[in-house]
């Protein structure tokens, strides 16, 4: 046992006493946080389109004021957006005698910067501007083609140039449209135009029947107070974040829990592979045996993941208590009076194992990445399977292909954290759980044999020979 502990430090403080490590550990959830935040950004730095609309011939009259009228409700329904959204972002900061003193000096900052970023995700994508005189005088056909061309092309200046210009016509006396972009990609104008006909057509239907256009209008503008409510809820009545917090909690910690495993595993087969090629695992066999080697890299790594953990968890705490007490609140008891923190443990020792010990039972066959190839590719396109399959879970847990891949013990460990907040029965918990163990217990064994017989030989990597190794134990 002592033997196994002086590995396991070892192997621990090889990783954890570097900066690199540090820096690594502390640069995923900045980079989570930007995974999050580029895409608005992105979208709130969106330019603004510039668009002519231009009515193509009497039969068109009138379509260009109903595409005016569907923008302008567009913007009134964003500002009404952006305002709420104000609103819920600056009651999520405290500022009252709860919060903090760097808290509440930070408070105003941070209630301009998210007004901020939550009024450019309001704005409009669209600007309507008049048609140069030139483009309103052409000729329809080729001669007014050539210079919309003309106004869309990079040899127009760039403060004349435009993004898009839209000819408004009717064909068989419904709306219709041809829409010129600057771009091919840029399909902003396109869906706006088209949203904007659809309702110019059900305005001229409901016209035509003789339905008053103002009431056509009322109908439009009307956005239905919706609350939800289930049996199942905390309240017994409407849900709240506290009820819908177990599905977005399971979700993320099958996602990290996969990243931990991976990463653990990856540490592993690179230790293992780099000893051998370096010698130094013929050294460390004179002292211990494959058996402790193995266990002791296996729990050093783990620690090593452990402590990743933990620093995640107490960034996240941090953040949370700081910036949302009151989610903050509602995610503790998830996780504590859930149970959500004791599936997560369970499920992680297992699934750890399962990798673990057959990454390191790779590494030991292995002296470069190139050889390590050759069982690495399958491997990691079984992992691909529950990325995929834990979207699915989080809207329809009980799905039977979901049920049936919760029992595969490689997709047990992701699979079945995602399906926690639906309460699946306790057998299938109990199932899983029993086969996941029971597999994992297998690829120790099976792991203990091919890496005693890696470590004590030179053969090269393959199926026939890592299979031959569990076989007969060389």
């Amino acid at each position: 046992m002592k033997r196994i502990l002086l590995i396991a430090r070892r192997e621990y403080g090889a990783y954890a006493r570097t900066v690199g490590f540090w820096l690594s550990l502390l640069a995923f959830p900045l980079f989570a946080v930007l995974g999050g935040g580029i895409p608005l950004l992105i979208k709130s730095s969106e330019p603004v389109n510039e668009v002519v609309l231009i009515e193509e011939g009497p039969a068109a009259t009138g379509l260009a004021l109903a595409v005016r009228e569907a923008l302008q409700a567009d913007i009134d329904r964003r500002s009404a957006q952006a305002e709420e959204a104000t609103q819920a972002a600056q009651a999520m900061v405290p500022t009252g005698p709860e919060a903090g003193a760097e808290t509440a000096a930070a408070s105003p900052m941070l209630n301009s910067a998210s007004s901020s970023a939550v009024a450019a995700l309001g704005r409009s994508r669209i600007r309507l501007v008049d048609a140069p005189a030139d483009m309103a005088a052409a000729a329809p056909g080729s001669d007014q083609d050539a210079v919309v061309k003309r106004y869309l092309g990079d040899e127009t200046p760039k403060a004349d140039r435009l993004d898009a210009v839209v000819f408004l016509t009717r064909v068989d006396g419904r709306p219709a449209a041809r829409v010129w972009t600057a771009g091919t990609t840029n399909s902003t104008v396109e869906s706006f135009v088209r949203r904007s006909l659809r309702t110019a057509n059900s305005r001229q239907v409901f016209e035509a029947a003789g339905i008053d256009p103002a009431v056509v209008a009322e109908t439009e503008r009307f956005e239905p107070e919706v609350m939800a409510f289930s049996p199942k809820s905390i309240s017994g009545g409407e849900l709240s974040f506290r009820d819908r917090a177990p599905a977005f909690i399971g979700l993320a910690s099958g996602f990290i829990l996969w990243s931990l495993i991976i990463t653990g595993a990856s540490i592993l087969l690179n230790s293992v592979m780099e000893e051998k090629s370096n010698r130094i695992l013929e050294v460390l066999l004179s002292s211990a045996s494959a058996t402790e080697i193995l266990t002791g890299k296996v729990l050093g790594v783990a620690l090593l993941t452990l402590t990743v953990m933990a620093a995640w968890g107490g960034i996240g705490a941090v953040s949370l208590i700081s910036f949302a007490p009151d989610r903050a609140g509602d995610i503790g008891q998830v996780l504590l009076h859930g149970g959500m923190l004791g599936y997560f443990a369970a499920y992680m020792v297992g699934g750890y194992l399962m990798y673990a010990v057959l990454f390191a039972a790779i590494g030991a066959f292995c002296e470069t990445p190139r050889d390590a190839q050759t069982l690495m590719g399958p491997i990691m396109m079984i992992l691909v399977v529950p990325i995929l399959v834990m979207q699915m879970a989080l809207q329809t847990p009980n799905a039977p292909v979901v049920q049936i891949l919760s029992w595969v013990p490689f997709f047990t460990p992701f699979l079945m954290l995602a399906r926690m907040h639906s309460a699946p029965p306790m057998i299938e918990i109990v199932g899983t759980m029993a086969g996941m163990f029971v597999t994992a217990l297998f690829m120790v064994w099976v792991a203990g044999r091919a890496f005693r017989a890696g470590a004590l030989s030179d053969i090269k990597l393959s199926w026939k020979s890592f299979v031959g190794a569990v076989k007969g134990g060389r």
